[in-house]
């Protein structure tokens, strides 16, 4: 196969990720979220909040990042990332996903794909923790626009969520995680939440 084969082909499988149902829910909470839709907000949010970043970071290697950063659920399926149980299960698969998925591209751009998504996983440069930071950040402001939807669904407590989410807003944006905070407080006091 040809450079353009290859890359064509990734393209089209890639385009399976429009199937990927998230449990968040868009704004109005008529229903859910798709990996596409939510990798794309990430990568606006990454052009808009830049700034906010802990440190600072390389933008379009953070939008790079977020853009591949779910591909690997095309083999994997979402995995509600509130349950340790089913996020300890999806590692190897997603590890496996990764593989077969960015193994279809030409050697330099599956090194380079391969090589984002680590380091996503790692969290162990500015532009990761930011990414992973985002990657938190936009679920948390759906759940809260639609009224705390998959938060009640699943059960959620406020105190899991925060606990949770909150070391990693904080570790890549500390000002998006006083943001995070404050919505968090909100949506507690509103009732979105599980009482548990």
């Amino acid at each position: 196969m040809d450079r353009l084969t290859k890359q064509i082909d990734f393209i089209i499988e890639i385009d399976k990720l429009k199937h990927i149902l998230r449990q968040s829910r868009v704004t109005d909470g008529s229903r859910r979220e798709n990996d596409v839709e939510h990798s794309w907000h990430l990568a606006v949010m990454t052009m808009l909040l830049a700034e906010y970043a802990s440190e600072p970071i390389d933008i379009l290697r953070t939008v790079k990042m977020v853009l591949i950063h779910d591909i690997v659920e095309i083999d994997a399926g979402d995995t509600f990332i509130y349950s340790a149980a089913a996020r300890d299960a999806v590692e190897e698969i997603e590890r496996a996903a990764a593989d077969r998925l960015f193994g279809m591209l030409p050697d330099d751009q599956a090194s380079e794909f391969r090589a984002l998504w680590d380091e996503f996983e790692a969290r162990v440069t500015p532009e990761a923790r930011f990414a992973r930071a985002l990657d938190r950040l936009q679920p948390i402001m759906l759940n809260y626009a639609n009224q705390g939807g998959p938060w009640r669904e699943h059960e959620v407590t406020a105190e899991h969520a925060m606990s949770f989410n909150m070391p990693i807003l904080e570790q890549g944006a500390p000002k998006l995680a006083e943001f995070a905070e404050k919505l968090f407080l909100d949506a507690q006091e509103k009732g979105y939440f599980h009482d548990g």
